[in-house]
């Protein structure tokens, strides 16, 4: 078919598997992970599950998957050593020794690698957001991305089980989840789709306190390919759906009343949550359905009294089905989609921490200045003057003319400036790690960047394994470029988290230098 690309690089999917239980595999990664892979209709990687212990029902596991997906079962022992040394959901290239750990982690490369075969499919491309960074953010500092790859599945699972025995607790992370859908909305134009929506509310003839309420859903789609109905619904939900629709027509450009052109700010009305993280469809919505569903099918079973207390929630569950291919997906996962009573919104109004807003990214302290050159200026202003002598160990100092242009620093798309004291840091490291490792050693480098100091390790002791470990995808591609110019067999490449490496290590290094 014209556009499809076939991916010539072989990539294996391993997921962990203990039980599945009501149309749900556990544990919950598992399941979101099948439920992106029907999504994307992504046939690229070869699937292998993870038995966990004496795993029971595999037999019952064709009425829980997509029957377009071929699974392979397997042992923990049998996977590949990279993979022992990392918490799963994983994706390894072949040779193995490239690998990705970590729910958030894969599956972005699972949208990408779909996007990279189809390239039509650019809604498939559409979930990772704005700029493409839906979930980037590692769990060790994004609230958002920690609330939506680990606290919300971990607590769903403790509910599930614990609803098994008595009358369960509500996971605070729900109430967390809820009191988001609340929080006004923040994306990149939106003072423009603000004084659209002053403009919608003046024509009604809607007072600015009353928002919330004029805002709410009002349609209910019967089918996928039905538009929603411009006369009825909310500006979100227009805005929100224009994305979804094959075709979309512009609105023509007229110019704004005056009242809302001169409006303030302050004065424009908030907007409102459609999806999780704000009007558009992405990957967090698809990471929290499965996690929603199953708490909503235990929440009308056992505390039906309890359901009044997340009508956002419920409403975007029932908002998400409106989505094409979700409730094709759904079906082909099994998941049955409850039907819910409508609810009604209260109208208390929160101003939203900036830490907590899901869509806006953190900015840097504009009165932060650092790095090298304002540290010697601070320290001269006070008297203090630096004097640069060379090395006092000369036979610290590697030849790096000798060695093999892949192994320096200025391979590593630096300055050379930045890249002289790259090499006058390796000296040091180099030294003190070549002193102290022993053939066979396990030499791990956390948050390795572009594998400045992994690369020369794995070149300067072949004897040992080095693992590099770092969150930023490109960082390591980089990196896993050089390696494979000096052909290095003994160096493994591992994007994930530093709390999604379990394995064990002789020599570890961390260090945060400008």
């Amino acid at each position: 078919m014209k556009g499809i690309k076939k991916s010539l690089t072989e990539e294996y999917l391993y997921l962990d598997f203990s039980h599945q239980k009501e149309g749900c595999i556990f544990p919950l990664h598992t399941s979101i992970t099948l439920f992106l892979l029907s999504y994307c209709d992504c046939k690229i990687f070869k699937v292998c599950l993870v038995l966990t212990g004496e795993s029971t029902g595999i037999s019952l596991l064709k009425n829980v998957l997509s029957e377009d997906v071929e699974i392979q079962i397997i042992s923990r022992q049998e996977l590949p050593p990279i993979v022992q040394n990392c918490c799963l959901p994983a994706v390894v290239e072949r040779p193995d020794n490239f690998c990705r750990a970590g729910l958030a982690v894969v599956l972005r490369h699972i949208i990408q690698k779909s996007y990279e075969a189809d390239p039509s499919k650019k809604e498939i491309l559409e979930l990772l957001g704005f700029k493409k960074t839906c979930l980037k953010a590692c769990a060790e500092v994004s609230q958002w991305t920690r609330l939506c790859e680990l606290t919300i599945p971990l607590a769903i699972e403790n509910f599930l089980k614990e609803s098994s025995d008595q009358p369960p607790t509500i996971p605070a992370e729900i109430l967390v989840l809820e009191k988001k859908l609340s929080e006004p909305v923040r994306v990149h134009n939106d003072d423009k789709l603000r004084r659209q929506k002053l403009k919608q509310q003046k024509a009604a003839g809607v007072r600015p306190s009353l928002a919330k309420e004029e805002t709410k859903s009002k349609v209910h789609r019967q089918e996928t390919s039905e538009e929603v109905d411009s006369s009825s619904a909310s500006l979100e939900l227009r805005v929100a759906f224009s994305k979804l629709t094959v075709h979309e027509e512009s609105a023509p450009a007229n110019r704004e009343p005056a009242h809302v052109r001169k409006a303030k700010a302050s004065d424009l009305p908030p907007l409102d949550h459609v999806f999780v993280e704000g009007l558009y469809f992405t990957l967090a919505d698809i990471v929290l359905l499965p996690c929603i569903h199953h708490f909503l099918v235990i929440i009308c079973k056992k505390l039906s009294e309890k359901l009044v207390e997340f009508p956002l929630l419920a409403a975007w569950y029932q908002r998400i089905q409106e989505v094409p291919r979700v409730k094709t997906t759904a079906s082909q996962c099994g998941i049955q989609f409850l039907n819910l009573p409508e609810l009604q919104t209260t109208s208390n109004e929160q101003q939203p921490s900036l830490d907590e807003v899901p869509c806006v990214e953190e900015q840097n302290d504009p009165s932060f200045i650092g790095g090298p050159r304002p540290t010697m200026t601070k320290l001269m202003e006070k008297g203090i003057e630096v004097m640069f002598s060379p090395h006092p160990c000369p036979t610290w100092t590697l030849d790096w003319d000798t060695l093999p242009a892949a192994v320096s620093p200025k391979e590593g798309k630096m300055s050379s400036d930045r890249a002289l004291r790259k090499q006058q840091q390796l000296n040091n490291l180099v030294y003190v790690v070549t002193n102290q490792a022993k053939p066979g050693d396990r030499i791990v480098d956390f948050c390795s960047g572009g594998g400045h100091v992994g690369i020369v390790l794995a070149h300067m002791l072949p004897s040992c394994q080095v693992t590099l470990i770092e969150n930023k995808e490109l960082s390591l591609i980089r990196a896993k470029k050089r390696s494979d110019e000096l052909g290095l067999s003994n160096i493994w490449f591992i994007q994930a988290n530093m709390e999604y490496f379990t394995g064990t290590f002789n020599i570890g290094h961390f260090i945060i230098t400008w």
